[in-house]
């Protein structure tokens, strides 16, 4: 029972972040294909990775991440900014502009957090928040990536 739900809820993130992707597709306000939004999204969790790490992570070679990253800073969804302690380094970082096409499924989970507030006590916030944390920090361990931080725009 528990899977069935946990599904069913994390489908209907990934659902309606697709209809708001479709609805921006039309309006050719975005030029990601599904493999570059995917690695997007995963540069943007890594937050600031090289592009060494990024290839680690997705498991490609340096040349294929490489590729994608180019392909990325073209568009306009990261960029390369050479590293302080290490100048031979660069850490990718993501732009406005996927922050922006990022808020499109951060602002539904924003909706569904508040409708939770309305419809649950603090204390089942809490627990639910308790059990969320745990299930990110100690059952998920095999997705190694820093916390999220939300950005509230």
């Amino acid at each position: 029972m528990l899977e069935q739900t946990l599904s069913e809820v994390y489908t209907k993130f990934k659902i309606h972040f697709y209809q708001e992707m479709f609805n921006h597709l039309h309006s050719r306000e975005t030029s990601l294909t599904t493999v570059e939004m995917f690695c997007v999204e995963v540069i943007y969790a890594l937050k600031n990775p090289t592009v060494a790490e990024f290839a680690n992570f997705i498991n490609v070679s340096s040349p294929n991440a490489a590729y994608k990253v180019n392909s990325l800073i073209k568009k306009g969804y990261i960029e390369k900014i050479q590293s302080e302690t290490d100048r031979r380094e660069y850490h990718l970082v993501v732009t406005d502009k996927y922050i922006n096409y990022f808020n499109l499924s951060q602002k539904y989970v924003n909706t569904v957090v508040e409708r939770a507030q309305d419809y649950f006590t603090p204390e089942q916030i809490a627990f639910l928040d308790d059990i969320l944390r745990d299930m990110s920090l100690e059952l998920m361990k095999d997705v190694a990536i820093p916390p999220v931080s939300i950005n509230p725009n």
